[in-house]
């Protein structure tokens, strides 16, 4: 059954189209991967999903619900957790505390990432603002997962990391597939990756959909034409 499905769906920023025709669909435990070139639409599709931005045509239903005209903090409720591109952490807050911040009831507590992100429990007095970098997107994701949310959405989680911290994400998103039945939404141009943990992919081309399928159906000719530089 499907957790989140979005069907023909066109989005403006004032007068400007940024979407034309979206189709996405995800089941529950489901890792899907949301892929195209810079500005093709991933993030604008992140924020409809998300309700920061609303869609003039088609429809957003998560949960069986209909959320189009949800506003952001209730669509949050139903368990969308979203990990924003450039992480965004509350800069005048300790790591407990940012993870606390929108904390609800569930298996996710702080016991629990810390468990999945150590260095977390060992900064957990620190200010965010003395975090590294790696360390500021495992508190990110650690504050989604804190949401106890249905479906993760990660956007661009392991942008700009020294290799060997975007490993430890990789492997926290792995862990995170296999030992919960949380529905993952991934955008990341790292196929390599991506191949490791993405059962099916959607990729955006000028806004539209243009290719989906499980990810093991993603030929060199599908990614040369629309991921290739």
């Amino acid at each position: 059954m499907s957790l989140l499905k979005l069907s023909h769906v066109s989005a403006f920023y004032g007068a400007s189209q940024a979407l034309f025709d979206v189709h996405l669909d995800i089941d529950e435990g489901q890792v899907l991967a949301l892929m195209g070139r810079n500005g093709m639409g991933k993030s604008t599709t992140v924020k409809v999903i998300c309700r920061m931005l609303v869609n003039r045509g088609g429809n957003v239903f998560f949960a069986g619900q209909d959320i189009a005209k949800l506003p952001t903090h209730r669509a949050a409720r139903l368990g969308l957790g979203l990990v924003p591109e450039g992480r965004r952490c509350f800069p005048n807050l300790t790591v407990y505390e940012n993870l606390i911040a929108s904390a609800r009831s569930g298996p996710w507590d702080f016991a629990a990432v810390a468990k999945l992100f150590p260095r977390l429990e060992e900064r957990r007095d620190q200010l965010s603002t003395s975090l590294s970098g790696g360390e500021q997107q495992m508190l990110a994701i650690g504050r989604a997962l804190m949401t106890n949310p249905r479906l993760l959405i990660l956007d661009e989680a392991t942008e700009g990391l020294a290799p060997v911290v975007r490993q430890e994400i990789w492997a926290a998103i792995s862990r995170l597939k296999k030992e919960t039945n949380m529905a993952i939404l991934v955008i990341d141009k790292s196929l390599k990756e991506l191949a490791t943990v993405a059962d099916a992919g959607v990729i955006l081309e000028k806004g539209r959909s243009v290719w989906s399928g499980g990810f093991n159906e993603l030929t060199p000719q599908i990614t040369d034409q629309y991921l290739g530089v």
